[in-house]
């Protein structure tokens, strides 16, 4: 019985709260981070300053005589029926002088003034520049050697002495 009387004022007493667990966090994972590399050289390349689409002017100083290569003749052919008639007389005055691949020639037209040429390359691929009473054109005065630009530009009709 002491049983009994001691369960009635147990029963009345406030129940205990229940304990709930205390929150927990999940796990975090953990982050590997890669290990920390320079990163890669990129090949250098040399700049290079912009070109012309003109060749560079050469260095020739002094135009000499060609020794017939090309001859007079085959200048004289490169402007007959181009620049001049077919049936008029034309012969070589000076030159062709000869700098670095360019020829220069002043010739004597029957009936006409002096008449000077500008050509370049080689004999058997002989390609007329210019030609006229004034030859100082673009493409000579910006790609010629010195030598055929002074004698194109720099003189009148003829040759300078000791040229």
């Amino acid at each position: 019985m002491a049983l009994l009387a001691v369960s009635p004022f147990t029963g009345c007493a406030a129940p205990p709260e229940p304990r709930l667990p205390a929150p927990v966090a999940p796990p975090t994972p953990a982050v590997t981070l890669p290990p920390t590399t320079p990163p890669p050289a990129l090949p250098v390349t040399p700049t290079l300053p912009p070109t012309s689409t003109l060749p560079s002017p050469t260095v020739a100083t002094v135009a000499e005589a060609c020794a017939g290569r090309p001859s007079a003749d085959r200048v004289i052919g490169l402007l007959r029926g181009n620049v001049l008639p077919r049936d008029v007389s034309v012969r070589a005055v000076d030159g062709p002088l000869c700098a670095d691949g360019w020829q220069y020639t002043v010739l004597s037209v029957s009936g006409h003034e002096e008449l000077q040429a500008v050509s370049r390359g080689e004999p058997g691929a002989l390609r007329l520049v210019t030609a006229g009473t004034d030859v100082c054109s673009i493409e000579v005065k910006a790609v010629a050697p010195p030598a055929i630009r002074t004698l194109a530009c720099d003189t009148g009709t003829g040759l300078p002495p000791g040229a």
